[in-house]
C-alpha cells in the first residue's frame, strides 16, 4: 500500500538563490542585533518578487492584467494535479510535452499542472539559470482547449521562459497570463523529492499577498503518494 507523505515543492530564500539570468539576488541584513547589544533581532530584506519558488500575476505582461486581489484562496488549492516527470528532448519545451498530455484521459478532471523536467537537481550549477528549460507558447493553447479547467502550471526551470531565448520566452509569458483566460505560472518549484512513480494527490500554494504586485514568492505544500 502506498504510503501518503507532505512535502514542502518550494524552496526557502537565501542569500545563494539563482535567479532567472543570474540578474537579481536576495539580501536579508539585521537592522538590530541582540548579540550586538540591542534589545531584540530585527532584519530587513532586499529582492525581487521573482525569486526562489514564485508564481507569476497576469500584470507581469499586463498593464490591466490580474493580481492577487483578483483570485480567492479556493484558486491555491486542488486535489486534481496532474503531475509528469519527463526529461525534454529539447531546451524549448513543446512535442514532447504535448505527447504525453494527448496520453492523460479525463483531461477535464486537472486543476493544476506540474511538470518535472529534472533541472532541479542541477539548481547549483550555472546552468540552471543560464540554460535553463522554457515552454512553447502553443503549449498555453493546447491545454486551454484540451485541459479546460487547469488554472496553474507549475514546474522546476527558473522561468517559463528560457535565458536562451528570451524572445520566445516573452511570447510564453503573454501566452500563458493572458488576463482573459490566464494560466497562472508557478516557476522554481522544488520537485526533487518527486519521482516517475509519484502521485501529488493534494496541493496548496500560498503566495506572499503583496497588492498590486506582478508576482508572489510562495510556499507550496503537497500531499504526495
Amino acid at each position: 500500500m502506498s504510503q501518503t507523505k507532505h512535502v514542502y515543492l518550494s524552496y526557502i530564500l537565501d542569500e545563494n538563490t539563482p535567479t532567472y539570468g543570474n540578474r537579481n539576488q536576495f539580501f536579508c541584513e539585521k537592522k538590530s542585533d541582540i548579540s550586538k547589544g540591542d534589545v531584540a533581532n530585527d532584519s530587513s530584506i532586499s529582492t525581487t518578487v521573482h525569486i526562489g519558488t514564485h508564481i507569476d500575476m497576469p500584470y507581469h505582461f499586463f498593464e490591466k492584467g490580474q493580481t492577487i486581489e483578483n483570485f480567492d484562496i479556493d484558486y491555491f488549492t486542488s486535489e486534481k494535479v496532474l503531475y509528469i516527470d519527463m526529461i525534454p528532448n529539447d531546451i524549448i519545451v513543446k512535442d514532447d510535452l504535448l505527447e504525453l498530455l494527448d496520453k492523460v484521459e479525463n483531461k477535464s478532471e486537472y486543476e493544476f499542472l506540474i511538470i518535472k523536467t529534472g533541472i532541479c537537481e542541477r539548481r547549483e550549477k550555472e546552468e540552471f539559470w543560464k540554460t535553463n528549460y522554457g515552454f512553447d507558447p502553443s503549449i498555453a493553447t493546447y491545454i486551454r482547449e484540451y485541459f479546460s479547467n487547469i488554472r496553474i502550471i507549475g514546474f522546476d526551470s527558473v522561468s517559463v521562459s528560457s535565458f536562451a531565448n528570451r524572445m520566445l520566452g516573452r511570447e510564453a509569458h503573454r501566452a500563458f497570463l493572458d488576463p482573459e483566460q490566464p494560466l497562472l505560472i508557478l516557476e522554481d518549484m522544488d520537485l526533487r523529492d518527486l519521482d516517475k512513480d509519484s502521485k501529488i494527490t493534494a496541493m496548496d500554494i500560498v503566495p506572499l499577498r503583496i497588492a498590486k504586485c506582478d508576482g508572489l514568492p510562495c510556499t507550496v505544500l503537497a500531499k504526495v503518494k
